[in-house]
């Protein structure tokens, strides 16, 4: 049998990528999560964000949470304004949260989302309000950044589980479930 030369290149790049291991493809997904509170445990209702995959660029590996929060609880945050602090989640209570949905971004948008979580957390001053700039409004930010459609409904502020939902049922494209 006699080959021409574009059907030996074609066969020799078959044969090679065939013993060539396929890489994996990279990618970061970004968790949003919500907390329903515990008077037993003194923990309150919070939203909060999970990164999780590998970069495209570098192959750096992510795993990285946040969650925007007042640094003390007490009644001045009824007051408001006060200090914020960002949060990163233990494993273990990460895994007792309700994921709503998850969304897998490029690494320029994760790095966006980074730099937003950055600015944050380290804008001076006290900027913690409960009612306009708690939790919800940090992963409405990063969530927004992810394309998703988000509004601040003034009844679901303080309910993070039941504010995701409101996003879920804003956005059906993401194909999330509601969560009892």
């Amino acid at each position: 049998m006699k080959l021409v030369p574009s059907r030996f290149i074609a066969l020799l790049l078959a044969v090679c990528t065939a013993m060539v291991p396929q890489m994996a493809l990279a990618k970061v997904s970004v968790s949003f999560h919500s907390f329903n509170g515990s008077l037993l445990f003194g923990r309150y209702p919070h939203a909060f964000v999970v990164f999780e995959g590998t970069l495209d660029d570098t192959g750096e590996r992510v795993y990285s949470n946040y969650g925007y929060t007042a640094v003390t609880a007490g009644p001045a945050v009824l007051a408001g304004p006060v200090r914020q602090t960002m949060m990163s989640e233990k494993d273990k209570y990460i895994r007792s949260t309700n994921r709503h949905f998850t969304v897998t971004v490029s690494d320029a948008t994760y790095r966006r989302m980074i730099a937003e979580v950055a600015a944050w957390r380290d804008k001076p001053g006290k900027n913690y309000v409960l009612d306009s700039n708690n939790c919800i409004h940090f992963v409405g930010a990063i969530m927004q950044l992810a394309g998703v459609r988000v509004t601040y409904p003034s009844s679901m502020v303080r309910k993070p589980k039941a504010w995701m939902n409101h996003i879920t049922r804003l956005n059906p494209q993401l194909g999330a479930r509601q969560i009892p």
